[in-house]
């Protein structure tokens, strides 16, 4: 494989570009530093067609990123490939408003090849390739400059291996037939509602136990005002308000700025500061939650109540068996919501009731709910029978 010097200017990247357009795939990597950001601050893109390979400097002076970010969102014939790629394709959705399109991510093909459900990279070298990583450079401050061979050989090193594996893990996957298992999880991670920061939906991202219109509504509002601070100083959202004092606030809101001096959390200054300011006038401004805002259990959804939850729990360890058995990651068969479901009653527009997942299954688990199969042990195993 070919590999190129580190890529600052644009008519080398838009080179490489043009020749990997016309590529099956292309592994795909970044490196960013996000500690002191809300914004990630992109350092480094890595990339490979599996007969080149190169690191991409966005810092740069003058650097040109538009063909490499058109190859990623409007290039439809060529496949993104990804491990454990959600940060990566922020990265991308924020510099574009897109994701790429088509992807696939080898950290959630893993889990359709009893590889586990979250393998880590280097894990996932060592068990296709036998190669043990240097972790030596996973510490790197990425913004600093200039970054030397080490660090870009360390960084190219994660799409070569990448470009390699991922064809012996597409001829694993056809040869099991599972490659089809994957297609809704990909769909899933491509789409764009996950990277979407938008202030006014920033409350669901704080848990607070409260049902109460007025409480929710006050967390909504202020929520909401981290959100368009944090992004403003570009600071994480934790370094304006930690979610816990963000819930205390809403549950008990204090009545002047000056009462912000006495909130555990909060510095003394904010008392008497512009920033102080604006959380009071995003109290102030704060109205009752609507009703169909409200996070109410869906009366589609039942409660389990404590004979439903034994039966989840009988479900959740047919899943472990049936996981075991096909050697498949359970995470990709269930999740626990849908089988909580199941236990309580629901059995329209459940994930484990169509396609393969009723195949491998979900079939076993309507049938343990309504009682048509039980638990056994035999010879010191834990098996499942059929019933009269």
């Amino acid at each position: 494989m070919q590999i190129h010097p580190l890529i600052t200017d644009s008519a080398t990247l838009a080179a490489l570009c043009s020749r990997m357009a016309k590529a099956d795939f292309v592994a795909v990597d970044t490196e960013f530093m996000r500690e002191n950001t809300f914004w990630p601050d992109l350092c480094l893109v890595q990339i490979s067609d599996g007969k080149e390979a190169a690191a991409i400097d966005p810092k740069a002076p003058g650097l040109d990123m538009r063909p490499l970010l058109d190859l990623m969102v409007d290039n439809e014939d060529v496949l993104k490939v990804f491990h454990a790629g959600g940060q990566d394709i922020e990265i991308i959705f924020n510099l574009t408003g897109r994701t790429p399109h088509p992807l696939f991510d080898t950290q959630i093909a893993s889990m359709a090849l009893s590889q586990g459900e979250q393998i880590g990279y280097s894990n996932l070298v060592d068990g296709w390739l036998g190669i043990q990583l240097d972790k030596g450079a996973r510490f790197t401050d990425w913004a600093r400059r200039p970054l030397d061979k080490r660090q870009i050989d360390y960084a190219i090193g994660d799409v070569t291996h990448l470009a390699t594996i991922f064809p012996m893990m597409l001829e694993e996957l056809r040869k099991t037939g599972r490659g089809g298992w994957l297609d809704q999880e990909m769909e899933r991670l491509a789409d764009p509602g996950n990277y979407s920061v938008e202030p006014s939906q920033a409350w669901q991202r704080v848990r607070l136990s409260s049902r109460k219109a007025e409480v929710l509504g006050r967390l909504k509002a202020l929520a909401a005002w981290r959100e368009r601070e944090a992004q403003d100083k570009n600071l994480p959202r934790g370094r304006i308000v930690k979610d816990e004092t963000l819930g205390d606030l809403a549950t008990h809101p204090p009545r002047t700025q000056d009462d912000l001096g006495k909130v555990r959390g909060l510095s003394a200054s904010w008392k008497a500061n512009d920033i102080g300011a604006r959380l009071m006038s995003a109290l102030a401004s704060a109205s009752p939650m609507p009703r169909e805002e409200m996070p109410e259990r869906d009366p589609s959804r039942p409660g389990l109540g404590k004979e439903g939850a034994l039966v989840a729990d009988l479900l959740k360890l047919l899943l472990k068996i049936r996981s075991r058995e096909i050697n498949v990651a359970s995470r990709l068969l269930a999740r626990s919501d849908d089988l909580e479901m199941l236990a309580a009653g629901m059995r329209n527009g459940l994930p484990i009731l169509e396609g393969w997942r009723y195949e491998q299954f979900g079939h076993d688990a309507l049938d343990l709910v309504e009682g048509r199969m039980a638990f056994a042990v035999k010879d010191g195993k834990l098996l499942m029978t059929r019933t009269e």
